[in-house]
């Protein structure tokens, strides 16, 4: 376990979907991602352009991973599955695929020592899409003292934003997943947020979430970038809202 001061959270973004979280005295690892630069081949082949801004040998022990979805390389890769030797939350169909993985329903919580996890539901483009991009969860993390935490995972859907608000409540720190992720397979409509989107999903958490944009750059899917964003949350009005992780560099909010 990793001590984390108390009312604190401590992100490190790795790169893509990959964040280590300290929270909660626990160490967190989202979607690990740790591959060179390479391409994936498939169905539709995936490009990935940059390296992780470390290497997995210095995130250090991880006590729970949170696997959005499993079945894409670009949230879970070949290095990145590593570290699914610790306790990993993820979709009943990722289960299914890979031992040792825990499968959650929408709503479904777990407890790790004093942290309360739910997984909460995410939508991996248009309506339907999961016939073909296959289930996505989110994650909610919440412990006494502490901000509550949601990860969005690879989700586009600004009404499933809605709906975990109406469920869950007040977030303070909300790590979405942004960069307008399109591989064509819907045409223009993008199967991440993009800005306009995610300046759509920051309203509906309430003006005093701090909102942490990941997932971004690294593959050349993604067709909108950070600074495209900020631009876009300044002329909406909610610039203050961004805290926009280094990569490789611990941010303590």
């Amino acid at each position: 376990m990793t001590d984390t001061s108390t009312g604190s959270l401590e992100l490190l973004h790795v790169g893509g979907p990959t964040v280590r979280l300290r929270y909660g005295g626990l160490t967190w690892l989202t979607d690990p991602t740790f591959d060179a630069p390479r391409d994936y081949p498939g169905p539709i082949t995936l490009h990935k352009l940059t390296p992780p801004a470390i290497p997995a040998a210095q995130v250090g022990p991880v006590d729970v991973v949170l696997l959005s979805h499993d079945q894409h390389a670009d949230n879970l890769d070949i290095t990145g599955r590593e570290f699914l030797t610790a306790p990993t939350l993820s979709t009943p169909e990722a289960a299914q695929r890979i031992e040792g993985v825990r499968g959650l329903k929408d709503w479904e919580t777990v407890r790790f020592g004093e942290v309360t996890v739910t997984a909460v539901p995410a939508l991996h483009g248009p309506e339907g899409a999961e016939e073909f991009s296959g289930t996505v969860i989110g994650f909610v993390l919440h412990a006494d003292g502490l901000p509550t935490v949601y990860v969005s995972g690879d989700n586009a859907s600004v009404a499933y934003v809605r709906d975990i608000v109406a469920r869950i409540g007040r977030i303070d720190v909300a790590v979405l997943h942004v960069g307008a992720a399109n591989v064509g397979r819907f045409g223009d409509t993008d199967v991440t947020l993009n800005a306009r989107t995610a300046l759509e999903a920051a309203a509906e958490l309430g003006d005093d979430t701090v909102i942490v944009p990941v997932h971004a750059e690294g593959w050349a899917h993604f067709t909108e970038t950070v600074g495209h964003l900020e631009l876009t949350f300044g002329y909406g009005g909610r610039a203050g809202q961004l805290r926009i992780p280094i990569a490789g560099v611990p941010l303590t909010i």
